[in-house]
């Protein structure tokens, strides 16, 4: 028998745990209606409807509800440079928002928008910084970078913590809407107040891209509300070195506590069952007394049924999230109340959640797992998580185990001239939504982008390492591959329509009689693909590249040919377009398109529910950058 050491088991326990963000109980949405759930601070801080920052710096906002905004600039007031001055701790915490409410462990989801040359941070427990920094063309990112863990500002060796720099810099340009998730276990301590274990990041990403994963915190970091450790505190905003705004504020609190199950008695079936009632109350091949709920206790692969009876203890009255995950169907009833049901045989890697409020003390329960799918394991587990209690896995691990088969990585990476890379892509993750004849380019860079071909269109551009090709070669392979790094997917459908008076939709399904695709040719000087096509009459050239900083993509389309009457060129498409102070156009606040030449005029236009950004096409060159 293989044996599992301490440490690798707390590893995978984690990862399991890990695994269930974003799948499991949703996070609380933290209300923007007014500043109630904020303590008293100062009049820096506002709630309004509406806020737009330039490129360059500017902002402007509107009023309303959903949006907190600290409207103090870099250049509002004297910058501080370190904590060390007391004298300058009023005029700090002046600035200073922090929450209403205390936590430990806990998940927290927000989105952020930094102006050009902004500086934040989100601490936790008011002790522990993620920056919120422009960190936007930084190459090699720093713990003051947007992402990093903070250090502090001691000077006793004891007492120095020099703070963790992100795994990679996954900022947005300034003014653009960005995200971020944090994973996050308070320090613990024993009953005569001692700590014993640190605080923790479990994960941390920005933009969804990972930064952080299981990374100790010591000490508290530079700037708390307090140098002493605790096992809740509030969390709390810098608002003293730029402005900053924030919406879609989600957490959810993870009590220190733990739910029990006891009591417990088991029942086998053997047969092909549909639904749970086939045999819940028919009378069961085997059964008895259990010290565990487990998958363990069959006596066979497939066709089968196992129902647990028993009882669970929780430490206090709240609402408990109960979570199943499992091949085949799965029932459980608490207190006679159905919390979660998934009644299908051959359920397919199953995630599935409930909320029942309890009452604290013990509550019986009755959980039902069945299966008639060959061509699955056997798992099963169920987990419970409330704000009195940390999420607590109420199955043995054994009855869940990983993957046999886990999905590994096939990085294709990208050595000192562009690579090419053919395959289909699932835009924006969505396999509902293929596109089957796309072409990802590389670039030393770290830019990169695809390119569809049936469309003449570029479908995506992210920064970061390359491709994982691994779906195109798993079993028998889909075809498919996957950008890796902070990824923008623009528009689906083509670049160039015909429009008559203006009006009327761009194309969006493949017209060969329309549309022909002639592939592309290579540069032999830069080693770039330039795609050709031609569509009603008109022979394009589409040249993509990075920007002369590195950080953008440019493209440079080349029209001639004849050009048809009403021919009009799409740029983007979104749900809100403006146009900038400075130039340029904000695609929902998501990424920027800056017209360079032969663009023009750019003009925004409504088509059903999305805004469109386009422009009439004359012969000559079209050149503009996508910012993000």
């Amino acid at each position: 028998m293989k044996v599992l050491t301490q440490t690798v088991l707390s590893f995978l326990f984690l990862a399991l745990a890990w695994g269930l963000q974003g799948q499991d109980s949703p996070l609380k949405a933290l209300s923007l209606d007014d500043m109630s759930n904020f303590r008293t601070t100062g009049s820096n801080w506002q709630i309004v409807g509406e806020v737009q920052m330039d490129r360059s710096g500017g902002m402007s906002s509107s009023p309303g509800k959903g949006i907190l905004l600290n409207n103090v600039g870099p250049k509002d007031h004297d910058l501080i440079e370190g904590y060390a001055k007391a004298q300058q701790w009023d005029k700090m915490n002046a600035y200073r928002l922090m929450t209403g409410f205390e936590h430990g462990d806990i998940e927290l989801e927000l989105e952020f928008m930094l102006p050009k040359g902004s500086n934040s941070g989100i601490y936790l427990q008011g002790r522990y910084e993620v920056q919120l920094f422009d960190s936007w063309g930084t190459k090699s990112a720093k713990y003051s970078d947007l992402g990093g863990i903070y250090r502090n500002w001691e000077t006793e060796p004891a007492k120095i913590y020099m703070g963790k720099a992100p795994q990679a810099n996954a900022a947005k340009a300034p003014g653009l809407w960005q995200k971020m998730y944090i994973s996050f276990q308070a320090p613990r301590f024993d009953a005569q107040g001692k700590k014993v274990e640190n605080a923790r990041f479990n994960k941390v990403l920005i933009n969804g891209v990972l930064v952080h994963e299981n990374i100790e915190v010591p000490l508290p970091t530079g700037g708390p509300l307090e140098n002493n450790e605790t096992a809740m505190g509030p969390i709390f905003i810098q608002g003293d070195h730029g402005a900053v705004a924030f919406r879609n504020i989600r957490y959810r609190s993870l009590g220190a506590g733990t739910a029990t199950v006891g009591d417990l008695v088991y029942r086998y079936f053997e047969g092909k069952y549909k639904v749970v009632s086939d045999f819940a109350t028919t009378t069961p091949k085997i059964g008895g007394n259990t010290k565990d709920i487990t998958s363990e206790l069959l006596e066979r692969e497939d066709s089968y049924g196992l129902a647990f009876n028993g009882n669970v203890t929780v430490p206090a009255d709240a609402d408990y999230t109960f979570t199943t995950l499992f091949t085949g169907g799965v029932k459980l009833e608490v207190n006679g109340k159905t919390v979660v049901e998934n009644q299908t045989p051959d359920g397919w890697w199953g995630n599935r959640n409930g909320t029942i409020n309890l009452k604290a003390g013990t509550h019986p329960f009755v959980f039902y797992y069945y299966k008639d799918a060959p061509w699955m394991p056997p798992r099963l587990a169920l987990y419970a998580e409330g704000p009195a209690i940390k999420r607590t896995m109420l199955t043995t691990y054994s009855s869940y185990p990983p993957n046999p088969n886990p999905e590994p990585q096939i990085y294709v990476n990208v050595q000192n001239k562009p690579r090419l890379l053919r395959a289909f892509l699932d835009f924006d993750g969505d396999n509902q939504r293929r596109l089957t004849h796309t072409i990802g380019v590389g670039e030393p860079s770290g830019v990169h982008y695809v390119y569809d071909l049936k469309a003449g269109n570029l479908a995506c551009v992210w920064r970061g390492n390359f491709i994982d090709a691994y779906p195109m070669w798993n079993d028998r392979g889909d075809g498919s591959f996957r950008p890796r790094g902070l990824t923008q997917f623009l528009f689906m459908g083509q670049t160039f329509g015909v429009l008559k008076g203006g009006q009327g939709a761009f194309p969006t399904v493949y017209d060969e009689k329309d549309f022909d695709s002639k592939g592309y040719r290579m540069n032999n000087v830069t080693d770039r693909p330039i795609f050709r096509y031609t569509y009603q009459g008109m022979e394009v050239e589409d040249r993509v590249q990075p920007s002369e900083d590195q950080q953008s993509i440019l493209r440079e389309i080349n029209v001639g040919g004849n050009i048809p009457v009403g021919a009009h060129a799409k740029f983007a498409e979104g749900k809100s377009i403006r146009q900038l102070a400075e130039g340029g156009f904000s695609i929902d606040d998501k990424y920027y398109i800056l017209p360079e030449r032969g663009a023009g005029p750019m003009m925004i236009r409504t088509q059903g529910d999305k805004q469109e950004l386009i422009a009439p096409v004359a012969a000559g060159v079209i050149r503009y950058s996508i910012v993000w």
